[in-house]
C-alpha cells in the first residue's frame, strides 16, 4: 500500500519524454518530500547483450561536488606505510592484523585498500570480500602504492559504476540540499566516465540504452545523456 505521501507525487513519469538534468533538477528537488534529505540517483540500462559476449562494465568516478557521505576506508599496507595511512585519515590502518581480522568476518568498513604486496595476501579471502564488493582491484585504483591519493579519492567522493547481471546501473550523485551546479557537475563526471569506458569496449550501438533520475524515496524521469553546463 502506497502512503499519502506517495500517493502525492506525480503519476506516470516514467511516460514523459527524456529530458535534460538542467530541466528536471528542481522537480526533483520539490519531489523530495520526506523528512531526511534524501539522494540524488541515476540508474542506467546498458546495451550488455552482444553475440559474442556481455558487457561487464566496472570502473570508477570521482565526483567532484562530493557524495555527502562519510565513507569508511581500510587501509592494508606494510608498516612502513602505515604513517601515510593515517596522515590521509583512513579509518583503519594494519597489515598482517588487519587481514587477520578480515579473515574472521570484521568487515566494518566501506571501502578496502592495498599495496600491491599485500594483495597477496587479500586475494585469498576472495569469499568474504567480493560477495561485498569489497575486493581492492587495481584498475580501480584501490591497490597501489600511492596510499594517500587513494585514501583522498575515496573519501572525497570516489564512487563506481558497476553493472549488474541484468545490465543495471545505480549511484547517487549527491543529495537534496547540494547546490544544483554541485549535482551537475557530478552527473557530468560520470557521463565523461561513461564515455570512456565506451571507447574502451568493443560494442555495437549505444553503451547505454536508458537513463533515469529519481530521488530516494521519488519517482522516476527519463533523462537525456548529455553533459549539461
Amino acid at each position: 500500500m502506497k502512503s499519502k505521501r506517495y500517493n502525492k507525487l506525480p503519476l506516470n513519469s516514467k511516460e514523459l519524454p527524456s529530458v535534460s538534468i538542467i530541466d528536471i533538477l528542481e522537480t526533483i528537488k520539490n519531489n523530495c518530500t520526506t523528512k531526511f534529505d534524501e539522494s540524488v540517483e541515476l540508474s542506467f540500462r546498458i546495451n550488455n547483450k552482444q553475440k559474442k559476449n556481455e558487457i561487464n562494465l566496472r570502473t570508477v568516478v570521482n565526483l567532484p561536488g562530493g557524495t555527502g557521505k562519510n565513507v569508511k576506508v581500510a587501509v592494508v599496507c606494510e608498516d612502513d606505510k602505515m604513517n601515510e595511512a593515517n596522515q590521509a585519515n583512513a579509518d583503519l590502518v594494519g597489515g598482517d592484523d588487519l587481514v587477520e581480522k578480515i579473515k574472521n568476518g570484521e568487515l566494518n568498513f566501506e571501502k578496502l585498500i592495498c599495496t600491491p604486496t599485500m594483495m597477496i595476501k587479500l586475494s585469498k579471502l576472495g569469499k568474504i570480500l567480493g560477495p561485498k564488493g569489497l575486493m581492492p582491484n587495481p584498475k580501480l585504483g584501490s591497490v597501489t602504492n600511492d596510499i594517500v591519493k587513494a585514501v583522498n579519492e575515496a573519501k572525497a567522493g570516489q564512487v563506481e559504476l558497476r553493472n549488474d547481471k541484468d545490465g543495471n546501473i545505480g549511484l547517487s550523485i549527491g543529495k537534496k540540499s547540494f547546490e544544483n551546479e554541485q549535482i551537475i557537475k557530478n552527473f557530468n563526471a560520470v557521463i565523461e566516465a561513461l564515455e570512456k569506458e565506451k571507447s574502451n569496449l568493443t560494442i555495437k550501438g549505444d553503451l547505454i540504452k536508458q537513463a533515469f533520475i529519481t530521488s530516494s524515496m521519488g519517482v522516476s524521469y527519463r533523462l537525456k545523456l548529455e553533459k549539461s553546463f
